[in-house]
């Protein structure tokens, strides 16, 4: 590792070019018909920006930037709040054309450390030092990595047995903005393993359900809940705007959705599965391994695809695999460790093992391989 984030190289493109904040300001120095595009929602917009920047929310990039800036050859810089989403929309730019586009490594977090010249704990509330003293005292996060992670956002697909484990974890190390998708009710059968919920909740909406747990436990994370049953009609718009996606679904349409919504944004996906005794767990992450189809090209055979109302769970099992997801996620937003990608976990509850196997891409792929970057 280089001390790069392993976000940091995601979907490679060659007229894109990752600055660091004092590489921007010379650049706008050099060329002052610069563009220094905020990809960041509004609220994060209000909250505080870069002077001279102009907002352009990710999810709108592609239909508006034609008419903001109609020269293609004139110089982008993206930010979002810590480079990961700013990567992904300084591809799709130079996709769409453009010439001279660069993502800004670290994003408006760190932007603001160059303001401020501190180290430290700046930046960070009493209330923060206190809660998260634990992450501070460690080297590989610290204040920069907490940070980071205060101003990530990440989404979870499912508030089952999986999405129950992970989103306490994603809560609990201060993750800023945490998204809960799920259309369904808690049903009494639930509690065998979806924690998240209570006996005195049945019959509530599951986004609503694991929004008060959340709180619970950390009343500054903002909860945005999606009832829905994502389908191809409304997941690009539900994932826009995230920096990981943590796959928690249980049906493979789901999966199927989710993933090619998923590499065409250029977003990683924590994905995760059960199977009476056993969950496997991966990561998906564009432009650097396989996605769900290279693994799936098909969905499996009946006989062994059959959810938990047909072929039971042990409660715990899903419980420790989102409790990795989370593990996994944490990573990959701060930049530390070896993220799963290209690499397939295979835990087995009965004799408590874990077997790894590799992954590799399918160049025949028909949502990542070599035909559909062509398309691309």
């Amino acid at each position: 590792m280089d001390g790069r984030s392993p976000l940091d190289s995601a979907l490679p493109h060659p007229n894109v070019r990752e600055l660091t904040p004092a590489e921007v300001d010379r650049q706008a120095h050099a060329h002052p018909d610069t563009v220094l595009l905020d990809v960041r929602d509004e609220r994060e917009w209000e909250a505080g920006h870069i002077p001279g920047a102009v907002l352009l929310p990710r999810a709108t990039l592609e239909r508006s930037i034609g008419a903001l800036v109609p020269d293609r050859g004139r110089p982008i810089v993206a930010y979002c709040a810590i480079g990961i989403q700013s990567l992904a929309a300084a591809r799709t730019l130079a996709a769409l054309g453009y010439t001279d586009v660069a993502s800004m490594s670290g994003g408006y977090l760190a932007w603001l450390e160059t303001r401020a010249g501190s180290n430290g704990e700046a930046g960070l509330r009493d209330d923060q030092v206190a809660r998260y003293s634990r992450h501070l005292l460690l080297p590989e996060i610290g204040p920069d990595g907490q940070r980071r992670l205060l101003a990530s956002k990440v989404l979870i697909v499912g508030a089952g047995g999986l999405g129950s484990a992970a989103a306490p974890y994603l809560a609990a190390a201060g993750i800023g903005t945490i998204g809960v998708a799920d259309f369904d009710t808690v049903e009494l059968s639930n509690l065998q393993r979806q924690v998240i919920h209570r006996t005195d909740r049945v019959g509530q909406p599951k986004t609503r359900s694991a929004r008060d747990t959340i709180l619970a436990l950390n009343p500054d994370v903002n909860v945005v809940l999606h009832e829905m049953r994502l389908d191809a009609s409304n997941v690009a718009g539900t994932i826009a705007g995230y920096d990981v996606i943590v796959d928690g679904t249980d049906n493979f349409d789901t999966r199927y959705v989710l993933n090619d919504a998923a590499v065409a944004a250029g977003l990683p996906v924590v994905h995760a599965s059960v199977f009476r005794f056993e969950g496997q767990l991966t990561v998906f992450q564009p432009g650097r391994g396989p996605c769900y189809r290279c693994l799936h090209p098909v969905p499996p055979p009946s006989e062994l695809a059959a959810d938990c109302s047909v072929a039971g769970v042990l409660g715990v099992v899903p419980g420790v695999m989102g409790v990795l997801q989370a593990l996994e996620t944490i990573k990959l937003l701060v930049g530390i460790g070896e993220p799963l990608v290209g690499r397939l976990l295979v835990f087995d509850a009965l004799d408590s093992s874990f077997e790894e196997i590799r992954l590799s891409r399918n160049p025949a792929c028909p949502t990542c391989g070599e035909a559909a970057a062509r398309r691309g």
